[in-house]
């Protein structure tokens, strides 16, 4: 991340009259970390903007460093002096898990993305991976199964909160 220093208190409150939440905001990545990514904000050389992994979508990637973004800021942290900031790309992501709910029971195709020993993955929408779990009809199957080839499968559950999708290939032409 790039030099950084806290902004004197007249800055600070300057830049929460300027930067009230909603406010859209472009800025350029200037560092990554496990938590996020921390933000330079065009017009606001004093200001860190910090754009929180809890708030991106589980199948998107941070943004490189150097990578100009755009967002909204969703709140602010007088402690350390940060803008929180939802990416744009984050906030128009429309999470298309729920969507399954309603498919449990239907024969669905999709692209085997990983093969592991409790079963394989696959992918049954854009940011949608269900696991087809080893049985003994199943292991058969799975030995001739190969990463990037296109199967059918059943939706068997969808859990919400965990966030999961429980898939099976047994019976399935």
């Amino acid at each position: 991340m790039s030099e950084y220093s806290w902004p004197s208190a007249a800055a600070w409150a300057e830049m929460l009259r300027s930067l009230p939440v909603g406010t859209p905001i472009v800025g350029e990545v200037i560092g990554r970390r496990h938590f996020g990514v921390f933000l330079s904000i065009d017009g606001f050389p004093e200001a860190a903007g910090l754009a929180r992994v809890d708030g991106m979508p589980r199948c998107m990637e941070l943004p490189t460093v150097g990578q100009l973004v755009t967002g909204a800021v969703v709140w602010h942290d007088e402690h350390n002096h940060q803008v929180g900031i939802v990416l744009r790309e984050w906030a128009e992501h429309e999470e298309l898990l729920p969507r399954f709910v309603e498919r449990v029971g239907q024969v669905v195709t999709g692209r085997v993305t990983k093969i592991a020993p409790i079963g394989f993955f696959v992918r049954i929408a854009d940011c949608v991976e269900g696991l087809v779990p080893l049985t003994e009809l199943v292991t058969d199957l799975a030995k001739t199964v190969r990463e990037g080839q296109d199967i059918s499968v059943q939706v068997i559950a969808v859990d919400l909160e965990r966030p999961c999708v429980l898939l099976s290939a047994e019976g399935v032409a």
